[in-house]
């Protein structure tokens, strides 16, 4: 019951997972913060562009150049109609090809839980991102209210259902200590969007007064001064799977 009545509630407000608001906010506060008028944003996964458009919306005194990788072809269409210069690309085994510190912003919003080559995807993240630049990741959050409360009824928890498109699951504590490993990102904030089962009047307010207990977790990520790459992790630790790691095997 408590399954079906979140699937209902998922389809009618599914645009709350999507954090769209944290993530333009967390954009024009860096902006507005930053002493130069020229930035760089990359999204990582990027659909129709939605998350992009938002930012430009909200962000009209500034010159933002707008880049997306995007491997579904109906929507890698759809995005540059809207002026966002996009590419295809498998972001798990290709290098993303900007030079090094090109980006001023990079965002993964939806991404990663779909992903086995994290250590990859953020090596390439540290490679482009400027030091000082930031990095936003959102994600379905593992340990939220209805995850916790499907599980003590002993079934499998949506944000990791086998029969779904998920093949990593992540919580808040579990991400922090990954993206943080040996000092080439820093957290600043965390937050979270949508807070099922409530309706929307509910829900927003509570997933700010809980966000680690919210739908979706999202991560604001700054770029530490450590030069190297993020891969560069691997080399001091053995995981029994083998990551891939481009051109630092």
């Amino acid at each position: 019951m408590l399954q079906k009545l979140i699937r209902e509630y998922g389809e009618k407000y599914d645009y709350l997972l999507y954090g769209r608001d944290v993530i333009s906010n967390w954009c024009r506060t860096f902006i507005n913060e930053s002493n130069h008028d020229d930035f760089k944003i990359l999204d990582i996964g990027c659909g129709k562009g939605d998350d992009l458009l938002q930012i430009k919306n909200v962000i009209k005194d500034k010159n933002l150049d707008l880049h997306g990788l995007e491997i579904y072809s109906p929507y890698e269409k759809i995005a540059r109609k809207e002026g966002i210069k996009t590419i295809s690309i498998d972001i798990e085994k290709d290098a993303i090809p900007f030079e090094n510190e090109y980006f001023d912003i990079i965002i993964a919003n939806q991404i990663i839980e779909h992903a086995k080559e994290i250590f990859w995807i953020f090596s390439e993240i540290s490679r482009l991102v400027k030091k000082d630049g930031i990095v936003i990741v959102g994600f379905p959050n593992l340990l939220s209210l209805h995850n916790r409360l499907i599980v003590l009824l002993g079934e499998q928890p949506p944000t990791i259902e086998l029969l779904g498109a998920h093949i990593r699951s992540l919580s808040a504590p579990s991400f922090k200590r990954f993206v943080e490993m040996e000092g080439y990102f820093k957290v600043l904030e965390i937050a979270g969007s949508n807070f099922y089962p409530f309706p929307p009047k509910i829900s927003i307010p509570l997933s700010k007064i809980f966000p680690k207990l919210s739908v979706c977790l999202f991560f604001l990520i700054k770029r530490q001064n450590k030069d190297g790459n993020f891969i560069e992790v691997l080399n001091s630790r053995f995981y029994e799977t083998p990551f891939f790691r481009g051109n630092f095997q």
